[in-house]
């Protein structure tokens, strides 16, 4: 018994040995990570502050440096920001000269202090505090971009805006922004908040040329800045962010929103009473002088010298591809023939791509909003260039025959602005009268992704949607884009980028800036570009673009978006494409606006102008297709049967040069001594249909028969100069597709 009592004890103080001899592995194993976590904690340290404690270092020697190499403050009062621009027409006349505008110096005690408020408000709540650069908005900022939008928003403090306006450029790099802070720094080691704020409200820039608060409010309101309201002060400051988006003079209703933005944080800050009652609309602005509309193609043209020119800021001239008959006439077209209520917007190219005319809108004081080439609208059937074109890239031409019946493409029903259906007809019929049920089908059968990728590469920049509404315009578009694409058509394929500056020389001569022409890239073969030449130029003359008529050859497309919204006509004419879009801004339908009406109305009547001077060109619409588009027949292979034996139809053997009986040669051809009356009729075939378009159709159609305009020699109707096929059955006969 005390032998086994004696045996427990043991297997149980075992057990605790066991037991502590583990306990003691695991603490040491916990106090070698502790002590290995406190020796990386404590390099962190060491590395981590000596690294920032050299960046400090660094820093303020860099601060040191440019605050001992800064001007003075009189010098930086003198020193004016801005560069005077001359911009001259293709012809090397002056059209406008643009450059800064200052008003008079206001020291710091003739500023209103309401202004001095107005400004810190909205554009540096911490000026006051922070000593150039603002830690705590830029830790903001970061942390908003990882939480929520993933970009980081504007963090100029006041004095990085005044270092960027007098030393720098507004390249958005790293290099570029570090620069800032250190000179925001020097800026504040140098000078007192006081004279900081007062070389900014004398420096910055609010738009339309003026630098300054003085020249600001006399630009805009017709009286000095000492005389400034606080709603006038409210509207100014707003101008900073956005000065063309902000301008009162371009846009009350924006000008006067952002107004309200800066006094709600002016209330926020206590820098006015949460009561006061300030109302932005009440303030009278000063009446302008009118403007010609050729800024909108300056406002268009010169922020890209920014890129196309090294840093400088002596005045400079700007030699541009307007040509002033062609915008005048241009300007006029649009206000005489844009609908009341609605605005209007033209583009036109030389076949280089040379901007001749540029209008964004009916009226440049009323709104400088360029609608040329920034507002985004639908196109409407004008759109259907491109669906046209990958269907005659993937086989089709003008004269194959497709039916014009009641289409459902995945639970879409397109249907036709007549409400009927016409039932077989050709591609050259139905493009002329864009026939929706047509180019639905055609989309569908090439590919909508495959139209898409079309009309990227033919110059479109704008989101495209690839649903089956797509063919028919869905896609907002930019004007511009939509001539440029145009264009490429009429240059028989081949890329064209628009451009507005030619060159940019110093006032003394010396050239900074001189425009090669760019590479030309070819979008599609020369036999879809004819085809399509073909298409378009039936449109005009017999289809829905017949406004758009001028007594010579003329190729276009009209486009009319749902309940009239949007109306476009583009088209080109002896070397020159032209767009034109009408519409509201607030995207209302316009009584009676269709593309065929007063666009297509005001591309002739600025057209007529634009090509006087110019020979009559004919469009070359033959095609010449590739051999893997042509139906294989017995003639190809074979040849002409006066140069090789042959076996008619009943097996007899025919010599080379024999002559033929009357209707024993096995493939007649139309043009080499048959009649299309001499030829076999196969049952059930192509002739035994019903012909889709009358011959006088296609002879109007086309042009033939003396029906051109002008006088002008009418082009032939398009066909193939490859070896010719026995039948009239054209290459492709697509069926119509239905998906339920």
């Amino acid at each position: 018994m005390a032998g086994r009592r004696q045996k427990g004890i043991k297997k149980r103080g075992g057990r605790r040995r066991a037991a502590r001899e583990q306990s003691a592995k695991r603490d040491a194993k916990a106090s070698r990570w502790r002590s290995g976590w406190r020796l990386w904690l404590r390099r962190t340290f060491v590395w981590g502050g000596g690294a920032a404690l050299l960046a400090v270092l660094f820093v303020g020697l860099a601060v040191l440096f440019a605050a001992r190499s800064l001007p003075s403050y009189q010098q930086l009062k003198a020193s004016q920001t801005g560069q005077t621009i001359v911009v001259r027409a293709r012809d090397g006349t002056e059209i406008v000269e643009l450059g800064p505008s200052y008003g008079k110096w206001l020291d710091s005690s003739e500023i209103p202090q309401v202004m001095k408020d107005a400004m810190v408000a909205v554009e540096d709540r911490r000026f006051e505090y922070h000593f150039g650069v603002d830690p705590y908005g830029l830790a903001r900022a970061l942390w908003v971009a990882a939480t929520d939008s993933g970009r980081i928003s504007a963090t100029s403090t006041i004095t990085q805006q005044l270092a960027r306006n007098i030393f720098l450029n507004s390249n958005r790099t790293l290099d570029r922004k570090l620069r800032e802070g250190v000179l925001a720094m020097a800026l504040e080691w140098k000078f007192s908040k006081e004279q900081i704020l007062e070389l900014y409200l004398n420096k910055v820039y609010f738009g339309g040329g003026a630098y300054g608060i003085d020249s600001a409010s006399r630009k805009f309101f017709s009286h000095p800045a000492t005389e400034l309201s606080t709603a006038e002060a409210a509207i100014i400051a707003g101008l900073v962010k956005a000065p063309s988006r902000y301008s009162p003079t371009a846009d009350v209703d924006a000008a006067v929103d952002r107004a309200q933005v800066v006094l709600r944080l002016m209330k926020e800050q206590d820098r006015i009473p949460s009561d006061a009652s300030v109302d932005p609309t009440a303030v009278k602005l000063k009446e302008q002088s009118g403007q010609n509309s050729v800024r909108y193609f300056t406002d268009w043209a010169l922020p890209q010298l920014d890129l196309l020119l090294p840093e400088t800021f002596e005045p400079i001239e700007v030699w541009t591809t307007i040509d002033v008959g062609m915008q005048r006439a241009a300007t006029a077209s649009v206000k005489a023939n844009t609908p009341g209520g609605a605005q209007g917007a033209l583009v036109s190219l030389d076949r280089d791509g040379a901007i001749l005319a540029l209008v964004g809108g009916t009226d440049y004081v009323e709104t400088n909003y360029n609608r040329a080439t920034d507002a985004m609208r639908q196109p409407g059937s004008a759109w259907k260039l491109f669906v046209y074109l990958a269907a005659l890239e993937a086989g089709y031409t003008p004269d194959a025959m497709v039916k014009d019946v009641p289409v459902t493409i995945d639970d879409w029903s397109p249907r036709n602005s007549s409400g009927r259906f016409s039932g077989e007809t050709n591609i050259r019929t139905a493009f002329a009268y864009s026939i929706n049920t047509v180019a639905a089908q055609l989309g569908n059968e090439v590919g909508f992704g495959t139209v898409a990728s079309k009309a990227r590469s033919f110059g479109i920049t704008t989101p495209i949607s690839t649903y089956p509404a797509m063919v028919l315009g869905s896609s907002e578009v930019r004007l511009i884009d939509m001539t440029r694409a145009f264009a490429a058509v009429s240059a028989k394929g081949y890329s064209v980028e628009p451009y507005g500056i030619v060159k940019v020389t110093t006032a003394g001569g010396e050239t900074l800036y001189q425009h090669e022409r760019a590479r030309q890239v070819q979008l599609v073969p020369d036999y879809v570009a004819a085809g399509m030449t073909d298409l378009l130029q039936t449109a005009v003359n017999t289809g829905t673009g017949r406004a758009a008529q001028i007594g010579r050859p003329v190729a276009g497309k009209t486009g009319t978006t749902s309940s009239n919204k949007d109306g476009y006509f583009v088209g080109f004419s002896s070397g020159i494409t032209t767009g034109v879009w009408m519409g509201r801004d607030d995207n209302k339908r316009v009584g009676g606006l269709q593309g065929g009406r007063a666009p297509a109305q005001a591309f002739a009547a600025y057209m007529r102008y634009a090509v006087k001077d110019r020979p009559v060109e004919e469009f070359d619409t033959e095609l010449t297709l590739p051999e893997w588009q042509l139906e294989p027949d017995d003639e190809y292979y074979y040849g002409e049967p006066g140069d090789y034996y042959y076996i008619d139809e009943q097996g007899n053997l025919i010599e080379p040069g024999s002559p033929a009986e009357p209707g024993e040669m096995p493939f007649p051809v139309e043009g080499e001594g048959a009649q299309p009356a001499d030829r076999p009729r196969q049952p059930g075939g192509a002739q035994d249909q019903d012909q889709a378009a009358s011959d006088e159709f296609l002879d109007r159609a086309t042009g033939r028969g003396g029906g051109s305009q002008g006088g002008a020699t009418p082009p032939p109707r398009p066909r193939s100069t490859a070896t010719p096929r026995p039948t009239s059955s054209p290459v492709v006969q697509p069926v119509p597709i239905q998906r339920s």
